[in-house]
């Protein structure tokens, strides 16, 4: 009878230990922040600093927050999932440190923020696509399938890349 008293004190003090470092780890994690869409989740990771900052000098600041440009729009569930996907990736190469001096986004991000650029921009785009109709047979080097960054390289971001460019900004401008 004192084996199995015994045995229950240990299997309630290992679940409490569980639940205890499960909330400890959220606490630090911050996890539950980033189901918001509010920019400053994105500098909880120190090496979005140089992003943050950038973002918050551009035109967009105004109009477009992280999640409007690198999330899908289409529906709740699709923009969980590229927000789980993306914040696992991150947080893999955070852990390992495999992710350098220069940021890549992924080919799904890239489609994802692609979207979003005519989305909002639908006008300027149909206006383009109207205007390279009249130059196709010009040979004049306009092409429709290129990114939008290929020519809007500063936005939002402006030129700065490299995670050291910025690296002592951390008096990120707070609204």
């Amino acid at each position: 009878m004192e084996t199995k008293n015994l045995m229950t004190y240990v299997s309630i003090c290992c679940v409490v230990a569980v639940i205890g470092l499960f909330a400890y780890v959220v606490n630090e994690s911050k996890m539950l922040s980033y189901l918001s869409s509010d920019p400053k989740v994105c500098i909880n990771c120190h090496t979005m600093n140089t992003h943050y900052a950038t973002w918050q000098h551009s035109s967009h600041r105004e109009k477009a927050t992280c999640v409007d440009c690198h999330l899908p729009r289409d529906s709740f569930v699709n923009k969980m999932i590229a927000k789980s996907k993306d914040g696992f990736n991150h947080s893999m190469a955070m852990t390992f440190r495999t992710y350098g001096y220069n940021l890549r986004i992924t080919e799904d991000a890239a489609k994802r923020i692609q979207a979003n650029c005519i989305s909002c921009h639908r006008e300027a785009v149909s206006q383009m696509l109207e205007n390279s109709k009249l130059y196709q047979s010009a040979n004049t080097g306009m092409e429709i399938d290129r990114l939008c960054w290929d020519c809007h390289r500063g936005l939002p971001h402006g030129i700065t890349r490299n995670l050291t460019a910025t690296q002592y900004n951390l008096g990120v401008k707070e609204n």
